[in-house]
């Protein structure tokens, strides 16, 4: 699947479209409640635990994050009044754009083209200008047709194997300090998966918290993943949600997108794999 349209768009090219339709992905302990306190004019809530995930009793069975079906996702689109010829960009409020992340690759895992992420978030809004709301945006829903995942995904049986293959990569990209071993804030066990290569999605930004520019990234991912094909290529995380912040990249950099591990290191880390732990160092 390819599209024209940049994955990522700028405060001053949204202020300047009329035209699209904002969703608020920000993240936290209240985040209704953030967006009833001020959101961008016009945008529309979508909480990650609730509509970009379907959330287990227990993590090992994929994950913390696992991605809810399709057709659950196509409710969620049409109760926020999505239509498939929308143009939409998705913000929150990290600079690294994690979870605005998650929802973009959801929306082009069922083929919709014109979905982008808000560079630097609401904070570069905000800071160019964009109107804000205290209010209840009112819309009319829609009815978004359901369809298959269309994005390629691994599941654990894959990385297991893809770990152990020359011709394959598995990209963590977790913070050093977790992909180590040393800390794991979220996780019942800190280390990674033994094979995995660690490139910190940090490392997509600038010191200003941007995105890098697309020739950065492109020089930057072609020297990790090599001779290695998008096919042969994986990216996970903890949970399959900061992950998709490096798919982005990857798509700016006009890279195919590779292959999601959703379950990542939660879901590995809970089924008896092998793994890479601080004392094995």
């Amino acid at each position: 699947m390819s599209t024209t349209l940049s994955p990522i768009i700028t405060a001053q090219e949204l202020i300047a479209n009329s035209k699209i339709i904002l969703v608020d992905a920000r993240a936290g302990a209240n985040t209704f409640e953030t967006y009833q306190n001020e959101h961008l004019k016009g945008a529309r809530f979508v909480d990650l635990n609730r509509d970009l995930a379907a959330i287990p009793e227990n993590p090992a069975n994929g994950g913390r994050h696992p991605l809810p079906s399709p057709e659950d996702f196509s409710k969620v689109l049409s109760s926020l009044g999505i239509s498939r010829s929308d143009h939409v960009v998705v913000y929150d409020d990290k600079n690294a754009s994690n979870f605005a992340a998650r929802f973009w690759w959801m929306m082009r895992a069922v083929e919709h083209e014109k979905i982008q992420v808000l560079n630097g978030g609401y904070q570069a809004a905000i800071q160019a200008g964009f109107p804000t709301n205290s209010r209840i945006e009112t819309f009319e829903k829609t009815t978004y047709p359901s369809q298959e995942w269309k994005l390629p995904l691994a599941d654990i049986e894959e990385v297991e194997k893809a770990r152990k293959n020359d011709q394959n990569i598995v990209i963590d990209v977790r913070d050093k300090n977790r992909f180590d071993g040393l800390v794991e804030p979220l996780d019942l066990i800190a280390g990674h998966i033994p094979g995995a290569v660690n490139v910190p999605l940090t490392e997509n930004l600038n010191e200003e918290g941007l995105f890098k520019s697309a020739n950065e990234l492109a020089e930057k991912y072609k020297a990790v993943i090599g001779d290695k094909t998008s096919e042969n290529t994986i990216v996970h995380c903890g949970s399959g949600v900061t992950a998709c912040h490096t798919l982005l990249a990857m798509d700016y950099a006009g890279i195919p997108i590779p292959k999601l591990y959703v379950g990542s290191w939660s879901e590995w880390s809970r089924n008896d794999r092998e793994m890479a732990l601080k004392e094995n160092k």
